[in-house]
């Protein structure tokens, strides 16, 4: 059966999106790559944004699903208890590695999101972070329960390295070939040696500056004197 032409346009603005960034590729050559023409984008999506949005929209959706759908599971296995940090990892972080080792749209996805993350135009850092809201919420929530001897600020800051880690993986070993040859191509070894990694940064002791830091009490304002 013939694919359809929405599908193949998809099809095409993925991959291009992730060879040349969202800027860098034009309509005319997603149309090219997909065998369509200009009015079969006006006709299914309307613009170039709303393309990029139905492009990230289309497995995104799904790949929060699925983390939604592995952090309510442990938590209701676990009855209220707060959950092991290496389980919220696995139910965010590992559900994502596992959707970049499928050669069948996610892996080239996956790669799209990632490059997304390191190089975000506004549109597109404004579209994520509202397309995230819920799952990050969720997932703060559970960590802040799991970790409470991590203070927020601190954690908010190794999601943020956590996030950058994942971000780097999937993107494909290309950029690391001037550390020598790496061999990416068994998945569970890249999902094991990333979580290893992940919850070791994530059990890290605080340094001794940022310690300091957030253990200072804040200087209250002195009141002002009667004239």
């Amino acid at each position: 059966m013939e694919t359809d032409t929405r599908t193949r346009i998809l099809d095409a603005a993925e991959q291009l999106f992730v060879r040349h960034g969202l800027d860098a590729t034009t309509l005319r050559m997603i149309t090219a790559e997909a065998q369509a023409n200009l009015a079969g984008v006006n006709y299914h999506f309307g613009s170039k944004e709303a393309l990029i949005e139905a492009v990230f929209r289309r497995r995104l959706t799904g790949l929060n699903e699925q983390r939604i759908a592995a952090l309510t599971a442990f938590e209701e296995a676990a009855g209220g208890a707060p959950l092991k940090p290496r389980q919220i990892v696995e139910a965010f972080f590992g559900v994502a590695i596992r959707m970049a080792a499928d050669r069948n749209g996610g892996q080239t996805f996956m790669r799209l999101l990632g490059r997304s993350y390191t190089e975000p135009t506004e549109f597109v850092r404004t579209f994520l972070a509202e397309e995230y809201a819920e799952v990050i919420a969720r997932f703060k929530a559970a960590f802040f329960k799991a970790l409470p001897d991590v203070p927020q600020e601190e954690f908010l800051w190794r999601f943020h390295f956590m996030m950058g880690a994942l971000s780097y993986a999937i993107s494909g070993t290309e950029a690391l070939r001037m550390l020598g040859p790496i061999d990416d191509a068994d998945p569970e070894a890249l999902y094991a040696r990333l979580m290893s990694f992940l919850i070791g940064g994530l059990r890290a002791p605080l340094p001794d500056s940022v310690a300091k830091h957030i253990a200072k009490p804040a200087r209250r304002p002195r009141a002002k004197r009667a004239a």
